[in-house]
C-alpha cells in the first residue's frame, strides 16, 4: 500500500479537485432548503414556551405572583425553580453559581426567573410579561473598576511572568504608563438561541438545538432533570452562526425546554425574541486596562506590566479560561525581555460573558497594539518600524514560558508590505494630512499595518481531543459523523474532503450527518479554531482503520503484499488488477470484513500549569497582517475604509475558497467590535442596545472600499495537523486592528503625530470626534 498513512499521497487532480468543493451546504443556504432548528417539523400536540425575566438587576424576591400568567389564554402552566427535578444550574465550570431560574436573589437585569408554556409561541410571550414580581432592590456593581474596587470576583486571576519587570522599568531610559478601554461585542448571531426537546421513554429525551457544545448540553440537561447522560441525546444539523455564542449559553434553553417536555410528556420549543435573546445571553468580555512598558530611545522594548480588568458578569462561566487567554496573547507578535501580566476576572451585577470569536485574544492583542502605538508616537517613528524591530526571533520565549519556533511575520510582513505598496501609500497620508493643515481641511487620512499571533489549541488542556465515526456502506457509499458542529464556517465541507481523499473517491459519494451524542460520545466544544485539527484528525483515524482492514483483506484473497495495493480514484489496484472502489467494499463485506470505525485524536506536545504560568498550550501559532487605509472627517468623527490588504496564515488549506471566506468575515467582524458595535447599560443596569436599531453591525456598505485579501500559499505548518493546514476561525478576527490603528493614525495627524491618541475601543464617532478635540485642545487623555 502506497502511503497508507497519509492523504497527500492521493493523486493530484483529487486533491485540487477536492481544494475546490463547495461549501456541502451552500445551494441549501442561498435556496433556503437548509433546514435549521426552527424549520423542523413539530411533533402532534408540541408546546411552546417563553421566558420570563427580571426587570432589576440586583434584588431580593419578595414575591412573585403568577396567577395571571396561569390563567391568560393557551397558557398550560408555568415552571418556575421548584419545577426542576434535579440541580438548578447550568455552570460550565464553577458549579451552582448559574441557575436555570433566579430564586430568591436576582443577580442581573434579564436574567431568568420563570418560563411559561402554552399552546403557541405568541401565547407563551404574551402571558410571560403579566407576571407581578416584587423586589427589594439591592446595591449594583456595574463596571470592572468598580467590582476591583469593591474585590468582587467571579474566579482567581492568573499571572504570568519572566524575568524582572519592575528592575527592567525602573532602569529603562524611557517609560510610558498608561490606560485601555476595551469594549464588548454581542454576538448577532442570525439564528438566534433556540431548543426542542422531545420527550421519550422511561427518562428519556431528545433535543435539537443550535449548539456549539451538544456534549455539555447533553451534561446540563442530564444534570437539571437528575438523570444520566445516556438518556439525553442532543442533535445538531447546523447553526445559523455561533461566534462562541452558542457554546455555553444554549443550555439554559435546552434545560428549559427539557424540562418541559418531561413535566408535560409534550414537545416543548424554546426560541426567544431577539431583544429577549441580546439582554439574557452573554457577551465578548469587556476589559480595563492598566499598562507600562519600558524601552530605550530607539523604540526597542525592554519590559512590560499590564493588570486586564475583566466585567465577567454575575457568574464565572467561562470567564477565567477568557481572561487566561487574554494574558496568553497580552505580547501579541512581540518579544518583552521582562514582563509580568495579570488578570482579574470581576464579577458585576450584568449578564454573565461568555466566549466570543478570539476568546479573549483579541482583548490581550490590541493591548500589545496600543502600546507599539504609544513608542512610535514617543519617538517619531512608523509604527511598523517599531513593530518590526519587536518581533519575535526563533526561539525566545513568551510570558507562558513557550519557546516560538515557527516566526513567519517577518517574510508575511515582508510580502504585504510589497503587495500593498504600504511605504508610497503612507507617505501619500502624510502628504495629504500635511496638505489638510495647511488648507484647514477636515478631512484626514490613516493607515496602518498590523500583525497578529494566535495560539492554537484548548487552554484546558483535556479538550484538546476529538472523535469520529465513519461507515462505508455494502455499495460503497460512506457516512460520516464527527463531534465537531457547522456553524457555517465550512468545518464538515473539509472534513468530508478528508475523508474522501482517504479513500480517492469523489466527495458525492460521502455523506456527513448531523452532529449527536448518540454516535461520537464526550466531544469538545467546536471551539478555540480547532474543529477542523481535532475532527479532521480523528475522522482520519477512523478511514485508516477501515483502509487497513481492506488491505489485509485483499493481501489474503489476492496473495498480495501490502506495498503492491493502490487506492486510485474510486478504484483499488492489486498488482496489475484494477478493482472499482464499490467492488472491493461488497466482497470485503460478504468476507465479514468490519467496515465501520470509531477515530480518535488527541494533540501531542501540549500541556500547561496555570499556577505556575509555564508549559506548551499552543499546539502552534498561526499568522497574519493586514494593512488598512481610512479617511475620517475630524468636524463629526465618522470614517470610510478606504482599503485593506490582508494577506493571512492557513498553513497548507484544506479548502482555500473556504478559508479565504474566513478570513474575510473575520476582517469585517473584528472591525465592527472596535468600530461600530458598543453595548450600553444604564445606571439601574439595563442592556440599552439590544436590537439592530441600537445595536450596529458593520453593513455591506462599511466594508472596506477596495478589500484585498490573499492566503500565504507558500506556508506549511511545521506540526503534524490535518494537511498540514492551520486553524483560520479566530486569527484573522484581529486583523480588524488595522482599522482601529488607521483611524488612530489619522486622528494623531491634528496634533502633528507627536502624541498617542489613545482612543478607547469601539472608536465610535463620538470617541473619535472626543479624541480629535482633545488632542487639538493639547490635554492628556
Amino acid at each position: 500500500m502506497k502511503h497508507d498513512h497519509d492523504i497527500t499521497a492521493a493523486t493530484p487532480t483529487l486533491a485540487e479537485t477536492l481544494a475546490e468543493t463547495p461549501h456541502e451546504s451552500a445551494t441549501k443556504h442561498v435556496t433556503g432548503r437548509a433546514d435549521y432548528t426552527d424549520d423542523l417539523v413539530l411533533p402532534e400536540g408540541a408546546l411552546h414556551a417563553y421566558l420570563g425575566l427580571s426587570t432589576v438587576a440586583h434584588g431580593r424576591i419578595r414575591s412573585m405572583d403568577l396567577d395571571a400568567v396561569r390563567v391568560a389564554p393557551g397558557v398550560i402552566d408555568v415552571l418556575t425553580a421548584a419545577d426542576i427535578p434535579g440541580h438548578n444550574d447550568v455552570s460550565p465550570v464553577q458549579k451552582e453559581d448559574d441557575p436555570i431560574f433566579a430564586e430568591s436573589e436576582v443577580m442581573f437585569h434579564g436574567q431568568p426567573i420563570f418560563a411559561v408554556v402554552a399552546e403557541t409561541r405568541d401565547q407563551a410571550r404574551r402571558a410571560a410579561v403579566l407576571a407581578k414580581v416584587d423586589y427589594e432592590d439591592l446595591p449594583l456593581v456595574l463596571d470592572p473598576l468598580s467590582a476591583r474596587d469593591a474585590g468582587s470576583f467571579v474566579q482567581p486571576g492568573m499571572t504570568l511572568r519572566r524575568g524582572e519587570p519592575e528592575a527592567a522599568l525602573a532602569a529603562a531610559p524611557r517609560r510610558i504608563d498608561g490606560r485601555m478601554v476595551i469594549g464588548g461585542q454581542d454576538h448577532f448571531y442570525l439564528e438566534g438561541q433556540i431548543a426542542l426537546a422531545i420527550p421519550g421513554e422511561d427518562d428519556e429525551v431528545t433535543i435539537f438545538t443550535s449548539t456549539q457544545h451538544p456534549t455539555e448540553v447533553q451534561h446540563m440537561v442530564a444534570h437539571a432533570l437528575g438523570v444520566p447522560a445516556h438518556a439525553v441525546v442532543v442533535n445538531v444539523r447546523r447553526m445559523g452562526g455561533g461566534f462562541g455564542g452558542k457554546e455555553t449559553q444554549m443550555n439554559l434553553f435546552c434545560c428549559v425546554a427539557a424540562i418541559a417536555a418531561k413535566k408535560w410528556h409534550r414537545a416543548v420549543k424554546l426560541r426567544p425574541d431577539r431583544d429577549d435573546d441580546m439582554i439574557a445571553t452573554g457577551k465578548r468580555h469587556d476589559f480595563v486596562t492598566d499598562y507600562a512598558v519600558g524601552f530605550d530611545h530607539q523604540g526597542k522594548i525592554l519590559a512590560v506590566t499590564g493588570d486586564w480588568y475583566a466585567r465577567c458578569g454575575f457568574s464565572a462561566d467561562l470567564s477565567m479560561a477568557v481572561t487566561d487567554r487574554a494574558l496568553f496573547h497580552a505580547d501579541n507578535a512581540y518579544f518583552y525581555p521582562d514582563v509580568q501580566v495579570r488578570s482579574h476576572p470581576l464579577r458585576t451585577n450584568t449578564v454573565s460573558n461568555t466566549a466570543f470569536r478570539g476568546f479573549g485574544g483579541p482583548q490581550g492583542v490590541i493591548v500589545a497594539e496600543r502600546i507599539i502605538e504609544e513608542i512610535a508616537y514617543a519617538t517619531g517613528q512608523d509604527t511598523l518600524a517599531v513593530r518590526k524591530a519587536n518581533f519575535y526571533t526563533h526561539g525566545q520565549l513568551t510570558p507562558y514560558h513557550q519557546p516560538v519556533e515557527d516566526m513567519i511575520l517577518p517574510q508575511l510582513i515582508g510580502e504585504l508590505e510589497g503587495s500593498c505598496d504600504y511605504a508610497a501609500r503612507r507617505r501619500a497620508v502624510l502628504d495629504w494630512n500635511a496638505r489638510a493643515d495647511a488648507s484647514g481641511g477636515v478631512i484626514r487620512r490613516g493607515i496602518a499595518l498590523t500583525p497578529v499571533k494566535f495560539g492554537i489549541s484548548f487552554t484546558a488542556t483535556h479538550f484538546n481531543q476529538a472523535g469520529a465515526l465513519v461507515h462505508i456502506y455494502s455499495d460503497g457509499s460512506i457516512m460520516l459523523n464527527h463531534g465537531g458542529t457547522e456553524m457555517g464556517q465550512g468545518l464538515h465541507t473539509k472534513i468530508v474532503q478528508v475523508v474522501a481523499e482517504a479513500f480517492n473517491v469523489g466527495v458525492e459519494q460521502v455523506r456527513i450527518t448531523k452532529t449527536t451524542t448518540e454516535k461520537v460520545p464526550n466531544t469538545s466544544a467546536t471551539a478555540a479554531s480547532s474543529g477542523t485539527d481535532l475532527n479532521g484528525m480523528a475522522a482520519l483515524d477512523a478511514c485508516n482503520q477501515i483502509k487497513a482492514r481492506l488491505v489485509a483483506f485483499l493481501c489474503e484473497t489476492k496473495d498480495a503484499e501490502p506495498g503492491e495495493i493502490e487506492f486510485l480514484r474510486d478504484h483499488v489496484r492489486v498488482r496489475d488488477e484494477v478493482i472499482a472502489f464499490s467492488k472491493v467494499v461488497q466482497t470485503a463485506y460478504l468476507a465479514r470484513v468490519q467496515l465501520s470505525a470509531a477515530g480518535f485524536y488527541a494533540t501531542p506536545k501540549i500541556h500547561w500549569n496555570r499556577a505556575a504560568g509555564r508549559g506548551r498550550p499552543f499546539y502552534y501559532f498561526a499568522y497574519g497582517a493586514a494593512c488598512a487605509e481610512v479617511s475620517v472627517d475630524t468636524l463629526t468623527g465618522e470614517y470610510v475604509i478606504e482599503r485593506a490588504d490582508v494577506l493571512h496564515d492557513v498553513g497548507r488549506s484544506i479548502n482555500p475558497a473556504i478559508d479565504k471566506g474566513q478570513v474575510e468575515g473575520a476582517f469585517v467582524q473584528g472591525t465592527g467590535w472596535l468600530t461600530s458595535e458598543e453595548l450600553w447599560w444604564d445606571d439601574k443596569g439595563r442592556l440599552r442596545t439590544h436590537a439592530p436599531s441600537t445595536y450596529k453591525i458593520p453593513l455591506a456598505s462599511d466594508r472596506p472600499k477596495v478589500f484585498n485579501v490573499a492566503l500565504a500559499d507558500w506556508s506549511v505548518n511545521a506540526e503534524r495537523t490535518i494537511k498540514r493546514s492551520k486553524a483560520v476561525g479566530e486569527p484573522p478576527f484581529m486583523l480588524g486592528i488595522s482599522v482601529f490603528e488607521a483611524i488612530g493614525h489619522a486622528v494623531a495627524s491634528v496634533a502633528g503625530y507627536r502624541e498617542c491618541p489613545r482612543l478607547g475601543a469601539p472608536a465610535t464617532p463620538e470617541r473619535v470626534l472626543m479624541a480629535v478635540e482633545r488632542l487639538r485642545a493639547g490635554t492628556a487623555a
